[in-house]
Protein backbone atom coordinates (compact mmCIF):
# COMPACT_ATOMS: atom_id res chain seq x y z
CA UNK A 1 0.00 0.00 0.00
CA UNK A 2 1.13 4.01 -0.86
CA UNK A 3 1.47 6.16 1.59
CA UNK A 4 -2.15 7.52 1.63
CA UNK A 5 -3.41 4.12 1.64
CA UNK A 6 -1.76 3.39 4.69
CA UNK A 7 -3.03 6.95 6.46
CA UNK A 8 -6.63 6.32 5.54
CA UNK A 9 -6.23 2.62 6.65
CA UNK A 10 -4.40 3.23 10.18
CA UNK A 11 -7.44 5.82 10.71
CA UNK A 12 -10.02 3.75 9.91
CA UNK A 13 -8.81 1.22 11.87
CA UNK A 14 -8.77 2.85 14.82
CA UNK A 15 -11.82 4.05 14.96
CA UNK A 16 -13.52 0.85 13.66
CA UNK A 17 -11.90 -0.71 16.59
CA UNK A 18 -13.12 1.94 19.29
CA UNK A 19 -16.47 1.86 17.85
CA UNK A 20 -16.58 -2.38 18.34
CA UNK A 21 -15.28 -1.86 21.75
CA UNK A 22 -18.50 -0.51 23.11
CA UNK A 23 -20.82 -2.17 20.58
CA UNK A 24 -19.53 -5.61 22.37
CA UNK A 25 -19.16 -4.75 25.97
CA UNK A 26 -23.17 -4.11 26.59
CA UNK A 27 -23.56 -8.18 26.27
CA UNK A 28 -21.05 -8.35 29.59
CA UNK A 29 -23.35 -5.61 30.89
CA UNK A 30 -26.15 -7.17 30.43
CA UNK A 31 -25.28 -10.43 32.24
CA UNK A 32 -25.15 -7.60 35.46
CA UNK A 33 -28.38 -5.62 34.26
CA UNK A 34 -30.15 -9.34 34.26
CA UNK A 35 -29.02 -9.52 37.78
CA UNK A 36 -29.10 -6.32 39.14
CA UNK A 37 -32.34 -5.08 37.88
CA UNK A 38 -34.65 -8.36 37.88
CA UNK A 39 -35.68 -8.25 33.98
CA UNK A 40 -36.37 -10.91 31.61
CA UNK A 41 -34.05 -11.48 28.92
CA UNK A 42 -37.06 -10.56 26.38
CA UNK A 43 -37.46 -7.01 28.30
CA UNK A 44 -33.50 -7.09 28.33
CA UNK A 45 -33.16 -7.83 24.85
CA UNK A 46 -35.95 -5.31 23.79
CA UNK A 47 -33.90 -2.67 25.43
CA UNK A 48 -30.44 -3.45 23.89
CA UNK A 49 -31.76 -3.59 20.94
CA UNK A 50 -33.42 0.26 20.81
CA UNK A 51 -29.13 0.79 21.19
CA UNK A 52 -28.46 -1.19 18.06
CA UNK A 53 -31.08 -0.26 16.04
CA UNK A 54 -30.03 3.31 16.27
CA UNK A 55 -26.62 2.71 15.18
CA UNK A 56 -28.26 0.84 11.95
CA UNK A 57 -31.22 3.64 11.18
CA UNK A 58 -28.93 6.30 11.80
CA UNK A 59 -26.47 4.83 9.02
CA UNK A 60 -28.61 6.04 6.27
CA UNK A 61 -28.19 9.62 7.14
CA UNK A 62 -24.80 9.30 7.91
CA UNK A 63 -24.47 7.69 4.40
CA UNK A 64 -25.71 10.89 3.02
CA UNK A 65 -23.30 13.05 4.93
CA UNK A 66 -20.59 11.09 4.07
CA UNK A 67 -21.04 12.10 0.62
CA UNK A 68 -21.76 15.58 1.45
CA UNK A 69 -19.59 16.78 4.25
CA UNK A 70 -16.67 14.05 3.85
CA UNK A 71 -15.80 11.30 6.41
CA UNK A 72 -13.10 13.30 9.28
CA UNK A 73 -15.84 14.94 11.02
CA UNK A 74 -18.46 12.19 11.11
CA UNK A 75 -16.24 10.11 12.71
CA UNK A 76 -14.74 12.65 14.87
CA UNK A 77 -18.24 13.51 16.06
CA UNK A 78 -19.08 9.68 16.43
CA UNK A 79 -16.05 8.86 18.67
CA UNK A 80 -17.04 12.07 21.08
CA UNK A 81 -20.73 11.31 20.96
CA UNK A 82 -19.92 7.75 21.86
CA UNK A 83 -17.59 8.83 24.79
CA UNK A 84 -20.62 10.97 25.69
CA UNK A 85 -23.36 7.82 26.10
CA UNK A 86 -21.29 6.16 27.56
CA UNK A 87 -20.46 8.72 30.53
CA UNK A 88 -24.58 8.92 31.04
CA UNK A 89 -25.20 5.17 30.68
CA UNK A 90 -22.25 5.32 34.21
CA UNK A 91 -25.12 7.66 35.40
CA UNK A 92 -28.57 5.50 34.67
CA UNK A 93 -30.39 4.26 37.80
CA UNK A 94 -32.02 2.10 35.64
CA UNK A 95 -33.49 -0.19 32.80
CA UNK A 96 -34.95 3.64 31.34
CA UNK A 97 -31.89 5.50 31.36
CA UNK A 98 -29.86 2.59 30.30
CA UNK A 99 -32.01 2.71 27.36
CA UNK A 100 -31.70 6.07 26.53
CA UNK A 101 -28.11 6.16 26.66
CA UNK A 102 -27.40 3.31 24.52
CA UNK A 103 -29.99 4.70 22.10
CA UNK A 104 -27.51 7.97 22.25
CA UNK A 105 -24.56 5.46 21.48
CA UNK A 106 -26.53 3.61 18.32
CA UNK A 107 -26.89 7.60 17.24
CA UNK A 108 -23.38 8.39 17.36
CA UNK A 109 -21.99 5.74 16.36
CA UNK A 110 -24.26 5.00 13.59
CA UNK A 111 -22.17 7.21 11.19
CA UNK A 112 -18.62 5.31 11.43
CA UNK A 113 -19.57 2.31 8.99
CA UNK A 114 -21.15 4.32 5.91
CA UNK A 115 -18.25 7.18 6.40
CA UNK A 116 -15.32 4.55 7.52
CA UNK A 117 -16.08 2.33 4.60
CA UNK A 118 -16.94 4.93 1.99
CA UNK A 119 -13.55 6.29 2.52
CA UNK A 120 -11.65 2.86 2.21
CA UNK A 121 -13.86 2.26 -1.10
CA UNK A 122 -13.15 5.76 -2.67
CA UNK A 123 -9.20 6.76 -1.10
CA UNK A 124 -7.71 3.59 -0.53
CA UNK A 125 -5.92 1.38 -3.76
CA UNK A 126 -5.97 -1.59 -2.51
CA UNK A 127 -9.36 -2.56 -1.37
CA UNK A 128 -9.71 -5.76 -0.21
CA UNK A 129 -6.46 -5.61 1.52
CA UNK A 130 -7.72 -2.19 3.24
CA UNK A 131 -11.28 -3.67 4.00
CA UNK A 132 -9.25 -6.51 5.47
CA UNK A 133 -7.37 -4.87 8.07
CA UNK A 134 -10.07 -2.88 8.91
CA UNK A 135 -11.87 -5.55 9.39
CA UNK A 136 -9.23 -6.65 11.84
CA UNK A 137 -9.06 -3.69 13.63
CA UNK A 138 -12.82 -4.43 13.94
CA UNK A 139 -12.17 -7.52 15.77
CA UNK A 140 -9.71 -5.85 17.85
CA UNK A 141 -12.49 -3.54 19.17
CA UNK A 142 -15.07 -6.24 19.54
CA UNK A 143 -12.67 -8.59 21.33
CA UNK A 144 -11.37 -5.72 23.60
CA UNK A 145 -14.57 -4.27 24.80
CA UNK A 146 -15.44 -7.34 26.41
CA UNK A 147 -12.04 -8.37 27.72
CA UNK A 148 -11.33 -5.06 29.31
CA UNK A 149 -15.10 -4.47 30.42
CA UNK A 150 -14.47 -8.23 32.11
CA UNK A 151 -11.45 -7.01 33.68
CA UNK A 152 -12.91 -3.85 34.95
CA UNK A 153 -15.88 -5.68 36.91
CA UNK A 154 -13.37 -7.25 38.68
CA UNK A 155 -12.00 -4.17 40.21
CA UNK A 156 -14.76 -1.73 39.76
CA UNK A 157 -18.65 -2.07 39.89
CA UNK A 158 -20.49 -1.40 36.50
CA UNK A 159 -20.96 2.27 36.32
CA UNK A 160 -17.24 3.04 37.28
CA UNK A 161 -16.11 0.63 34.40
CA UNK A 162 -18.84 2.46 32.26
CA UNK A 163 -17.00 5.64 32.95
CA UNK A 164 -14.05 4.13 31.95
CA UNK A 165 -14.56 2.75 28.66
CA UNK A 166 -14.85 6.70 27.71
CA UNK A 167 -11.08 6.97 27.58
CA UNK A 168 -10.36 4.91 24.56
CA UNK A 169 -12.95 7.63 22.28
CA UNK A 170 -10.73 10.43 23.89
CA UNK A 171 -7.72 8.84 22.65
CA UNK A 172 -9.36 8.30 19.54
CA UNK A 173 -10.11 11.63 19.17
CA UNK A 174 -6.53 12.67 19.57
CA UNK A 175 -5.50 10.90 17.05
CA UNK A 176 -8.02 11.57 14.66
CA UNK A 177 -7.31 14.95 14.65
CA UNK A 178 -3.44 14.54 13.32
CA UNK A 179 -4.31 12.13 10.29
CA UNK A 180 -4.07 13.90 6.63
CA UNK A 181 -4.64 11.80 4.00
CA UNK A 182 -6.88 12.05 0.10
CA UNK A 183 -10.45 10.64 0.24
CA UNK A 184 -10.79 10.16 -3.17
CA UNK A 185 -7.26 9.12 -4.32
CA UNK A 186 -8.58 5.89 -5.36
CA UNK A 187 -10.93 7.16 -7.52
CA UNK A 188 -9.40 8.82 -11.06
CA UNK A 189 -10.92 10.47 -13.66
CA UNK A 190 -10.87 10.71 -17.46
CA UNK A 191 -10.46 13.85 -19.60
CA UNK A 192 -14.43 14.31 -19.48
CA UNK A 193 -14.33 14.62 -15.85
CA UNK A 194 -16.46 11.21 -15.27
CA UNK A 195 -15.20 8.99 -12.21
CA UNK A 196 -13.69 5.77 -13.35
CA UNK A 197 -12.57 3.12 -10.76
CA UNK A 198 -12.19 -0.73 -11.19
CA UNK A 199 -11.69 -0.02 -14.64
CA UNK A 200 -15.45 1.02 -15.23
CA UNK A 201 -16.59 4.10 -15.58
CA UNK A 202 -19.84 5.99 -13.75
CA UNK A 203 -20.85 9.34 -14.20
CA UNK A 204 -21.28 10.62 -10.93
CA UNK A 205 -24.72 12.69 -9.63
CA UNK A 206 -24.07 16.65 -9.06
CA UNK A 207 -24.31 17.65 -5.49
CA UNK A 208 -27.12 18.95 -5.07
CA UNK A 209 -29.17 15.91 -6.17
CA UNK A 210 -32.57 14.80 -3.83
CA UNK A 211 -32.04 11.75 -1.40
CA UNK A 212 -34.71 10.36 -3.61
CA UNK A 213 -33.07 10.31 -6.82
CA UNK A 214 -29.69 9.00 -5.11
CA UNK A 215 -32.01 5.93 -3.74
CA UNK A 216 -33.87 5.07 -6.38
CA UNK A 217 -30.70 4.80 -8.73
CA UNK A 218 -29.33 2.49 -6.02
CA UNK A 219 -32.35 0.08 -6.72
CA UNK A 220 -30.55 -2.61 -8.96
CA UNK A 221 -30.98 -6.25 -8.60
CA UNK A 222 -28.37 -6.67 -7.60
CA UNK A 223 -27.68 -4.13 -5.04
CA UNK A 224 -31.45 -5.35 -3.31
CA UNK A 225 -30.33 -8.80 -3.22
CA UNK A 226 -26.45 -7.99 -1.41
CA UNK A 227 -28.80 -5.79 1.01
CA UNK A 228 -31.08 -8.45 1.68
CA UNK A 229 -28.01 -10.36 2.13
CA UNK A 230 -26.41 -8.10 4.81
CA UNK A 231 -29.58 -8.24 6.55
CA UNK A 232 -29.71 -11.91 7.34
CA UNK A 233 -26.19 -11.88 8.18
CA UNK A 234 -27.22 -8.88 10.41
CA UNK A 235 -30.11 -10.81 11.89
CA UNK A 236 -28.03 -13.63 13.16
CA UNK A 237 -25.38 -11.99 14.53
CA UNK A 238 -27.06 -9.67 16.47
CA UNK A 239 -29.05 -12.78 17.37
CA UNK A 240 -25.94 -15.09 18.32
CA UNK A 241 -24.11 -12.42 20.05
CA UNK A 242 -26.64 -10.39 22.44
CA UNK A 243 -27.11 -13.06 24.86
CA UNK A 244 -24.38 -15.46 24.32
CA UNK A 245 -21.87 -14.41 27.73
CA UNK A 246 -25.00 -15.38 29.04
CA UNK A 247 -26.16 -18.60 27.53
CA UNK A 248 -22.43 -19.87 27.78
CA UNK A 249 -22.43 -19.49 31.63
CA UNK A 250 -25.64 -22.23 31.53
CA UNK A 251 -22.54 -24.44 30.05
CA UNK A 252 -19.75 -23.99 31.83
CA UNK A 253 -19.20 -25.11 36.29
CA UNK A 254 -17.62 -22.77 38.74
CA UNK A 255 -13.99 -20.78 37.44
CA UNK A 256 -12.28 -22.69 40.90
CA UNK A 257 -12.76 -25.97 38.61
CA UNK A 258 -10.72 -24.99 36.06
CA UNK A 259 -8.23 -22.42 37.35
CA UNK A 260 -6.90 -22.27 40.77
CA UNK A 261 -5.93 -18.68 41.22
CA UNK A 262 -8.79 -18.24 43.43
CA UNK A 263 -9.89 -19.80 46.50
CA UNK A 264 -13.88 -20.91 46.22
CA UNK A 265 -15.76 -18.30 47.31
CA UNK A 266 -13.63 -15.83 47.71
CA UNK A 267 -14.84 -12.27 46.20
CA UNK A 268 -12.38 -12.69 43.04
CA UNK A 269 -13.84 -15.97 42.25
CA UNK A 270 -17.45 -14.91 42.93
CA UNK A 271 -16.43 -11.36 40.14
CA UNK A 272 -14.90 -13.74 37.49
CA UNK A 273 -17.15 -14.69 34.63
CA UNK A 274 -15.50 -17.59 32.85
CA UNK A 275 -17.81 -17.29 30.07
CA UNK A 276 -17.20 -13.52 29.83
CA UNK A 277 -13.56 -14.54 28.75
CA UNK A 278 -14.68 -17.54 26.73
CA UNK A 279 -16.81 -14.92 24.76
CA UNK A 280 -13.55 -12.75 24.32
CA UNK A 281 -11.71 -15.33 23.17
CA UNK A 282 -14.13 -16.65 20.36
CA UNK A 283 -13.86 -12.95 19.81
CA UNK A 284 -10.68 -12.89 19.03
CA UNK A 285 -10.64 -15.77 16.93
CA UNK A 286 -12.43 -13.53 14.24
CA UNK A 287 -9.63 -11.16 13.72
CA UNK A 288 -8.51 -14.12 11.85
CA UNK A 289 -11.65 -14.90 9.70
CA UNK A 290 -11.53 -11.01 9.29
CA UNK A 291 -8.11 -11.47 7.72
CA UNK A 292 -9.32 -14.46 5.51
CA UNK A 293 -12.34 -12.92 4.46
CA UNK A 294 -10.84 -9.80 3.61
CA UNK A 295 -8.13 -11.97 1.14
CA UNK A 296 -10.91 -14.23 -0.44
CA UNK A 297 -12.55 -11.09 -1.75
CA UNK A 298 -9.59 -10.80 -3.81
CA UNK A 299 -9.20 -14.29 -5.27
CA UNK A 300 -12.67 -15.48 -5.69
CA UNK A 301 -16.39 -14.32 -6.53
CA UNK A 302 -17.46 -12.44 -3.93
CA UNK A 303 -20.82 -14.66 -3.90
CA UNK A 304 -18.94 -17.94 -3.68
CA UNK A 305 -17.61 -16.70 -0.33
CA UNK A 306 -21.34 -15.65 0.72
CA UNK A 307 -22.39 -18.92 0.18
CA UNK A 308 -19.66 -21.26 1.52
CA UNK A 309 -19.48 -19.00 4.61
CA UNK A 310 -23.20 -18.95 5.21
CA UNK A 311 -23.44 -22.77 4.94
CA UNK A 312 -20.76 -23.31 7.40
CA UNK A 313 -22.94 -20.84 9.69
CA UNK A 314 -25.69 -22.85 9.36
CA UNK A 315 -23.96 -26.00 10.55
CA UNK A 316 -22.05 -24.18 13.50
CA UNK A 317 -25.32 -22.70 14.98
CA UNK A 318 -27.08 -25.97 14.79
CA UNK A 319 -24.41 -27.84 16.36
CA UNK A 320 -23.62 -25.03 18.92
CA UNK A 321 -25.81 -25.99 21.85
CA UNK A 322 -24.87 -29.93 21.56
CA UNK A 323 -21.79 -29.45 21.45
CA UNK A 324 -21.68 -27.19 24.21
CA UNK A 325 -23.16 -30.19 26.33
CA UNK A 326 -19.86 -32.06 25.52
CA UNK A 327 -17.71 -30.54 27.44
CA UNK A 328 -15.00 -27.63 27.81
CA UNK A 329 -12.94 -28.61 24.80
CA UNK A 330 -15.51 -29.33 22.49
CA UNK A 331 -16.96 -25.74 23.56
CA UNK A 332 -14.49 -23.91 23.05
CA UNK A 333 -13.98 -25.59 19.30
CA UNK A 334 -17.78 -24.18 18.82
CA UNK A 335 -16.78 -21.04 19.87
CA UNK A 336 -13.66 -20.77 17.93
CA UNK A 337 -15.67 -21.81 14.51
CA UNK A 338 -18.33 -19.97 15.46
CA UNK A 339 -16.02 -16.62 16.12
CA UNK A 340 -13.83 -17.50 12.82
CA UNK A 341 -17.03 -17.78 10.31
CA UNK A 342 -19.18 -15.01 11.85
CA UNK A 343 -16.30 -12.60 10.87
CA UNK A 344 -15.09 -13.61 8.05
CA UNK A 345 -18.30 -12.83 6.08
CA UNK A 346 -17.69 -9.19 6.79
CA UNK A 347 -15.21 -8.36 4.37
CA UNK A 348 -17.59 -10.56 1.68
CA UNK A 349 -20.28 -8.58 2.08
CA UNK A 350 -18.52 -4.99 2.27
CA UNK A 351 -16.93 -5.61 -0.82
CA UNK A 352 -20.16 -7.15 -2.69
CA UNK A 353 -21.78 -4.04 -1.55
CA UNK A 354 -18.98 -2.35 -3.54
CA UNK A 355 -19.31 -3.98 -6.35
CA UNK A 356 -23.33 -3.26 -7.04
CA UNK A 357 -22.71 0.61 -5.76
CA UNK A 358 -21.37 3.84 -8.12
CA UNK A 359 -18.21 5.37 -5.99
CA UNK A 360 -20.21 8.86 -6.05
CA UNK A 361 -23.05 7.02 -4.15
CA UNK A 362 -20.94 4.81 -2.42
CA UNK A 363 -21.36 6.43 1.26
CA UNK A 364 -25.35 6.39 0.47
CA UNK A 365 -24.83 2.76 -0.65
CA UNK A 366 -22.72 1.86 3.17
CA UNK A 367 -25.42 3.86 5.11
CA UNK A 368 -28.26 1.43 3.31
CA UNK A 369 -26.00 -1.47 4.16
CA UNK A 370 -25.44 -0.26 8.07
CA UNK A 371 -29.33 0.23 8.35
CA UNK A 372 -30.14 -3.15 7.05
CA UNK A 373 -27.18 -5.22 8.91
CA UNK A 374 -27.37 -2.68 12.60
CA UNK A 375 -30.68 -1.30 11.96
CA UNK A 376 -32.87 -4.24 10.95
CA UNK A 377 -30.56 -6.88 12.43
CA UNK A 378 -31.24 -5.08 15.83
CA UNK A 379 -34.41 -7.02 16.07
CA UNK A 380 -32.31 -10.03 16.04
CA UNK A 381 -31.66 -9.06 19.81
CA UNK A 382 -35.11 -8.74 20.52
CA UNK A 383 -35.66 -12.37 18.68
CA UNK A 384 -32.87 -14.00 20.38
CA UNK A 385 -34.05 -12.22 24.01
CA UNK A 386 -38.20 -14.10 23.23
CA UNK A 387 -36.88 -17.04 22.05
CA UNK A 388 -34.45 -17.50 24.68
CA UNK A 389 -37.61 -16.89 27.42
CA UNK A 390 -40.11 -19.32 25.22
CA UNK A 391 -38.50 -22.38 23.74
CA UNK A 392 -34.64 -22.11 25.22
CA UNK A 393 -31.35 -22.32 24.43
CA UNK A 394 -31.96 -25.27 21.83
CA UNK A 395 -34.81 -23.63 19.88
CA UNK A 396 -33.35 -20.46 20.05
CA UNK A 397 -29.99 -21.66 18.42
CA UNK A 398 -32.23 -23.36 15.95
CA UNK A 399 -34.13 -20.65 15.17
CA UNK A 400 -31.59 -18.47 14.07
CA UNK A 401 -29.70 -20.81 11.88
CA UNK A 402 -32.49 -20.11 9.63
CA UNK A 403 -31.03 -16.72 8.79
CA UNK A 404 -27.46 -17.57 7.11
CA UNK A 405 -29.66 -20.49 5.45
CA UNK A 406 -31.58 -17.56 3.80
CA UNK A 407 -28.57 -15.94 3.29
CA UNK A 408 -26.73 -18.85 1.34
CA UNK A 409 -30.08 -18.67 -1.34
CA UNK A 410 -29.95 -15.05 -1.44
CA UNK A 411 -25.79 -15.45 -2.72
CA UNK A 412 -26.66 -18.15 -5.19
CA UNK A 413 -29.61 -15.95 -6.33
CA UNK A 414 -26.95 -12.77 -6.77
CA UNK A 415 -24.31 -15.72 -8.19
CA UNK A 416 -26.89 -16.74 -11.07
CA UNK A 417 -27.19 -12.91 -11.73
CA UNK A 418 -23.96 -12.65 -12.26
CA UNK A 419 -23.42 -15.89 -14.56
CA UNK A 420 -26.39 -14.76 -16.80
CA UNK A 421 -25.19 -11.03 -17.38
CA UNK A 422 -21.33 -12.47 -18.14
CA UNK A 423 -22.74 -14.60 -20.78
CA UNK A 424 -24.92 -11.81 -22.10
Amino acid sequence: MNDNDRSIVGFTMLAHATVHTYELSVPVFVVIWLRQFSVTTALLGTVVAVGYAFFGIGALPGGVLADRVGARRLVIACLLGMGGAFVLLGLAPGVATIALALGLWGIAASVYHPAGLSLLSTGVDERGTGFAYHGMAGNVGIAFGPLVTALLLLAFDWRTAAWLLVVPAVLAVAYALTAEFDETAAVGTDGDGREQTDGGEHTGRSGDASFLADSRALCTTGLVLALLIVMMNGLFYRGILTFLPDVLGEFLPPITDYVHLFEPGSPMAEEFDLASYIYAGLLTVGIGGQYVGGKLTDRIPTTTGLVAVFATLAVVAVLFVPAARAGLGPLLAISAALGFTLFAIQPLYQATIAEYSPPDDRGLSYGFTYLTNFGIGAAGAALSGLLLSAVGTDGTFLGLAAFPVVGAGLALALARIDSRTDAA
